[in-house]
Order: C-alpha cells, then structure tokens, then sequence
C-alpha cells in the first residue's frame, strides 16, 4: 500500500511537473512578450496623442494669431485710437462701445477664448475684469518689450498679476489665466498709402485671456488613468500641471531640463523608483513643451492576472483531461492576445478603424475593450485634428456658392427662342440666346475659380438684357490689361457691383449713365475697378454693406468667397459720395 501510495505521489509528480513546466515556460514567454508588445505600442500611441493634442491646440491658438495680425489694419480700430480724447468719458465709452464690437467679430467664435481687451493707461476697452491698472502688470511689460510680435505669457495667478489682494482666497473662475498679448501700433491703407497713427497717440496693447481649462481638457480626458502631465514654458514655468499646486511654479527637475534641449520625443525612465513612459512634443505657436507620463503597470496591470489565473486553472486540473485542458487553456489565452498582436500591426501601420471583436467580460475582454476604446479615442483625435477644419472650410465656400442646375429651363428658352425666330422678332431672340447663356454659366456644377474672358462675356450677356430693359440709359467701357486674361478669378465677381450701379446708382436718371470696368496689375497683386458716375452713397451707407448687416447679400457673399479662397488680406473696398457715383476695388492675388 505504501509502495502504491508513493508511486501515485510520483506519477501525479511527474505529471504536474510535465505539465507545469510548459505552462510556466508559456505563461512567461506569453508575458514578456505581450508586455512589450503593449509597452512599444502604448508608447507609440500615447506619443501621437501628445503630438495630436498639440496640434489641436496650435490650429485653435493660431486663429489667435491670424486674427490678431489682421486687427493692425482694421480701419474702425485706427480711427478710434487716432482721435480718441482720453479725457473726454463719453467719448471713451463710446470707444468702448465700438472696441468691443470689432473684438468681438474676431475672438467671440472661438469658444476657448475668456476675456479679449485693449489696454491703455487711461482705459481698458473690452471686457470688463477686475484688473486695476493693467499696464502695470508684467503682461502689459512684455508685450510692449516685444514691440509687435505675439507674445503668448504662460499661467499666472490673476489677482498676483494685477494686484488685487482683495480677491484672494476667493472661488475665481478665472483664478489661473494664460494670455496671448500683443503691442499694437495700427495703420490704415487707402489706395496706395499707408496711414500711421499719430506720434502723441498712445498705442494699446491687446490681450486676449484664456482659463486653464483649455489645457486641462485636452490632457484629462485623454490620457489613461495614473497619467501625469505638464506644460512648461521655455522658462521652466509651469503653464498647466496635473498637480495643481505646480501651476505657476518653476520646475527645474534635471530630467525636464533634458526633455527642454529635445523639443518632441518618447523615451522610458524611473520615476519616484516606478517604471514610466513618458512622452513630450513642443508647441509650435507657443513654444511650450507639453510633457504626459504613464507608469508601465497602469497600462499592463490587467495583463498580470490573467496569465497567473490561467496557469494555476490548468494545473489544478490535471488528469486524465490535463492534455485537452491544456490545449483549450492554451488557445484561450493565445487567440485573444494574437488578435490583439494583430490589431496592434494594424494600427501600428496608420488603421485607425481596427476593432478587435470580444465576447467575453474577463480580464481579456476588458483588455480588448480598453484597447479598441484607446484606438478610438486615437482616431477621434486624428479626425479632429487632420480633417473636421478643412470640411468646416469646404462646406462654407460650398454653402456660399450654393446653386441651383435648373435644365428644364434650357429647354423653355430653347422654345422660346425658336418661336421669337419664327415671328421674326430677333431682339427678342438675341436676349433668350443672352440668357440661356447666363443661366448656363450660373448652373454649371464646377463652382470654382473661371478664367476672366468667361467672366466678361457674362456680363457682355448681362448688359445687353439691361439695355434693352432701361431703353439705353447707360453705356458700358472696358480698360483690362490683357495679361489679366491669363489669370482666374472667381464666378460672378463684378455681377452684385453693376447690378447696384444699374438698379441703384442710376435709378434717378434717364441717359447718360456710364459704367466703367478697369484691371491692372501691380506687383503681386491683381486690381479690378467698377466705376459709375450714378448718384452715390454715404459714407455710413457704405460702412453698412462691408462691415455690418446689411440687404447686400451678393455683395457679402463675395467677399466671404474671397476671404476664404485668398485671405483676409484681399478684398473689396468702396468709395463714393452722394452726387459723385461709386467706385469699387477688387485686390486678388496675382498666383492663387
């Protein structure tokens, strides 16, 4: 009995070391490499969304930037600081009044934006904060040290900044704010001059606030859960921390000094004696250094378990299904970490559509969950970042040059046109065949850029139907240099200008109405110029059509279509008085 007892002891020995040997081997061979695995590929996707976050972040603050170059030359602005009397109240509300409208056609659509201001030592036009005197603050210092150029000023306590001991201590939303200010010295071009403000007049500083949210968003919600982050300027100064208590403080930690001389990169250390991923990319609109690490077992924590549960659920059940269970245990834990070894080379090679399929609610499943959500997220990121402001683009030129593809009325005028031929009205004719024609070129589904020929036979078409309607009450002459007809310019460019010379200008008269149509070229620009000697307009009249809500739709609506195709920098502008007719400028660019 005891020889049959030892016996069995040695079998059953045998047989669980037979058995557990491979287990342990797999179970550690199967660990390790599915550790770094998932290290390489949590490395390189927690890299790209640091770098994703950073470029979702400059295309929002660039718009700062764009917008706050073109306030240099923003006609209301200059005038308002021209003349402004700092001593007179009424007028400086009035100022404020205006200011606020003109900053808030620029900075209100960006929903970032906290406060937009203009400072002077005699008045802070814009929002209203609790600042004192501003142009004491160290804001106000180093825009003016910047002389022009945007300075992007990093986290700072608001009522340290400007002195207000008083509101210390207190629940401020705006505690923490980061600002973007700049020193503005503005002109006004007028045709061919360019106007500079007066010597005497102070010249403001405009400062455009933000609250840490901005930052916290991006990182909070984008990171897995353990992260840390930090974003530090050039100085060391923290701008944004997952340690509140950081924020505004200088961190000269040796190894964000090492991080400070890279710029953009990933790389694996010890911190606080734990193993982390650390990730970093610098901005470049604001030149700070955004930093996110990730302690290793956060991302490998679920991976532990799994294979220690497994590989004691086989060995307990060893016998004489030990090599089946073997087998089933082994595929159980191989297939769902070869799909996501897949899914990984997958993603690794720029699919961001890979999901891995799961049908069960343990530790793998949770794995492939937590996988397919991060990738995801990834693919979130790399939409909003890469395409949503090019289609938000596309579908507002789309939206603006919205048409209509009637053909059934090709056919009606093709009737008509023959029947005003067969009755031997040829007048009648002429003006089908003119309008067939403008419809044609209206309804064609290419609605982009048309060579000037095209442009001028529309309005050859479009003038002769006028003609004939107001019984030869205006001429029309032409001035273009031919060189112009090599370029394109936009369908229907002149149509809302001589359509109000016509309808408006000469509404009063019965001849002598003339229309003129020059183009030039000066440098690397394109001119064109609608001239009538029609009755005019005021000078608010006009400020209504090119800066406030006015009936002109197609005059709007052209140069919306010109600022998105060419920039903020071309345009329209008019100039005319009440008895003296108008004059209309289209600046393009020579090579668009």
């Amino acid at each position: 009995m005891r020889m049959k007892t030892t016996f069995r002891s040695r079998i059953l020995a045998s047989y669980i070391f037979l058995i557990a040997v491979p287990l342990i081997v797999l179970g550690v061979l199967y660990y390790r490499t599915s550790l770094q695995v998932v290290r390489e590929q949590a490395q390189r996707n927690e890299y790209e969304i640091v770098k994703k976050n950073n470029a979702l972040m400059d295309t929002k603050l660039g718009m700062i930037e764009q917008n706050s170059q073109a306030l240099f030359l923003d006609k209301d602005l200059f005038r308002i600081f021209s003349n402004l009397d700092p001593s007179n109240q009424a007028e400086l509300f009035e100022a404020d009044r205006q200011v606020s409208s003109v900053l808030g056609k620029y900075f209100t659509l960006n929903e970032d934006v906290y406060a937009y201001q203009l400072w002077t030592s005699y008045f802070t036009f814009g929002q209203s904060l609790p600042q004192g005197d501003p142009t004491q603050s160290d804001v106000y210092r180093k825009a003016k040290e910047a002389g022009g150029k945007l300075v992007w000023y990093p986290t700072y306590n608001f009522s340290s900044m400007f002195n207000q001991s008083y509101l210390q201590g207190g629940s401020l939303d705006f505690s923490h704010l980061f600002s973007a200010t700049r020193y503005m010295d503005f002109s006004y071009l007028t045709n061919t001059t360019l106007e500079k403000m007066p010597p005497g007049a102070e010249r403001p500083v405009l400062t455009i606030s933000f609250k840490l949210d901005a930052l916290k968003s991006l990182y909070e919600e984008s990171f897995p859960e353990g992260s840390s982050y930090l974003i530090l300027d050039s100085n060391d100064q923290v701008v944004a921390s997952s340690d509140p208590a950081k924020i505004t403080q200088n961190d000269k930690e040796p190894w964000l000094q090492q991080l400070q001389r890279q710029n953009s990169g990933t790389l694996r250390m010890k911190l606080d004696g734990k193993p982390v991923i650390v990730c970093f990319d610098r901005s470049a609109v604001t030149g700070w250094i955004s930093v996110v690490w990730t302690p290793e077992s956060a991302l490998v924590s679920s991976l532990v378990p799994v294979i220690r549960t497994s590989s004691l659920l086989v060995a307990v059940m060893m016998g004489i299904l030990a090599l089946v269970l073997a087998y089933f245990m082994a595929g159980r834990i191989t297939k769902p970490i070869k799909k996501l070894l897949s899914a990984m080379r997958s993603v690794g090679g720029g699919d961001f559509q890979t999901q891995v399929a799961y049908h069960s609610n343990d530790e793998f499943g949770i794995l492939l969950y937590r996988f397919n959500r991060m990738n995801e997220q990834i693919r979130v990121l790399v939409t909003e970042n890469y395409e949503i402001k090019l289609r938000e683009q596309e579908a507002e030129i789309q939206a603006l040059s919205m048409q209509m593809n009637p053909h059934f009325l090709y056919n009606t005028l093709n009737v008509m046109n023959w029947t005003a031929i067969e009755n031997e009205q040829r007048e009648l004719s002429k003006m089908l065949v003119c309008l067939s024609s403008m419809l044609h070129y209206t309804s064609r589904k290419d609605w982009g850029a048309v060579h000037l020929s095209e442009e001028t036979a529309w309005m050859s078409n479009y003038f002769y139907i006028m003609s004939a309607r107001f019984e030869d009450k205006f001429t029309v002459s032409y001035d273009i240099d031919p060189r112009l007809y090599e370029f394109k310019v936009p369908r229907l460019l002149f149509q809302p200008f001589v359509e109000n010379a016509i309808l408006h200008g000469f509404d009063q008269v019965d001849t002598g109405g003339a229309i003129a149509i020059r183009g030039w070229i000066e440098g690397d620009t394109r001119h064109f110029e609608i001239a009538d000697n029609g009755r005019g307009m005021s000078s608010e009249t006009v400020q209504a059509i090119l800066y406030e809500e006015s009936t002109s739709i197609g005059i709007k609506n052209t140069i919306a279509r010109i600022h998105l195709t060419y920039g903020g920098e071309y345009g329209i502008s008019i100039s005319s008085e009440p008895g003296s007719g108008t004059r209309v400028r289209i600046r393009l660019p020579l090579h668009a």
